[in-house]
């Protein structure tokens, strides 16, 4: 039986690489059950002024990996006198995943993380699932509930050397298919780009289902 107190992502994320950046979107509807707990939970996070990650599974799980992938990184950046690399990060973040979700617990540890960076090798995009894998994306990904609704989208329009510009009208209209949808996502879009420059705040915005 599942506890409704637990709170889940429900989600639907999207990562594309274009010819000029990467390109990271998600919804912002959190769920405990039937009930919607959070219309305004940010599910693409910083880990470092050039890599980011979105975020999917249980909460308490996904925010304290973040946190220590986070402070890791910090200290390695110090140790090393050098930037860390995406997939090292990368290496880390599903050691991390595998660990978690092989422990006991009455609540389960899932969480699925998408990984977008750029470093001296280029840009790179990775998915982290649940179990801990690693596969290295060389177009889109998506995860979480809403990704049936979003593939159909990216699979209809994603080209190859697609634009970041490109990337965020595409990525808008893959979370919007999921959020009309699939009832574990909703309320808005955050979309995030990463680019030679780092990563970059594109896009929120609330979806009001309000009767005026």
């Amino acid at each position: 039986m599942e506890d409704t107190n637990i709170k889940k992502t429900g989600t639907t994320t999207v990562a594309m690489k274009c010819r000029d950046g990467i390109v990271l979107c998600a919804d912002k509807r959190v769920t405990a059950g039937y009930l919607v707990a959070h219309k305004k939970f940010k599910k693409i996070i910083n880990i470092t002024d050039k890599i980011a990650v979105t975020v999917a599974g249980t909460v308490s799980d996904v925010q304290l990996l973040v946190k220590l992938l986070q402070a890791e990184l910090r200290l390695k950046d110090i140790r090393t006198k050098r930037e860390t690399k995406v997939h090292e990060a990368v290496n880390l973040l599903s050691s991390m995943v595998y660990h978690n979700i092989r422990k006991f617990s009455v609540i389960p540890g899932i969480s699925h993380f998408i990984v977008g960076g750029v470093d001296n090798d280029g840009f790179h995009v990775y998915d982290v699932g649940a179990d801990g894998s690693i596969n290295e994306i060389d177009d889109y990904v998506s995860s979480g509930s809403g990704s049936v609704m979003a593939y159909g989208v990216l699979e209809t329009l994603y080209k190859n050397q697609l634009s970041v510009n490109e990337a965020i009208e595409i990525g808008k209209k893959s979370i919007n298919a999921a959020v009309q949808r699939d009832i574990a996502s909703g309320e808005g879009i955050d979309i995030m780009s990463i680019t030679k420059d780092g990563v970059k705040h594109v896009l929120t915005k609330q979806i009001s289902y309000k009767i005026e």
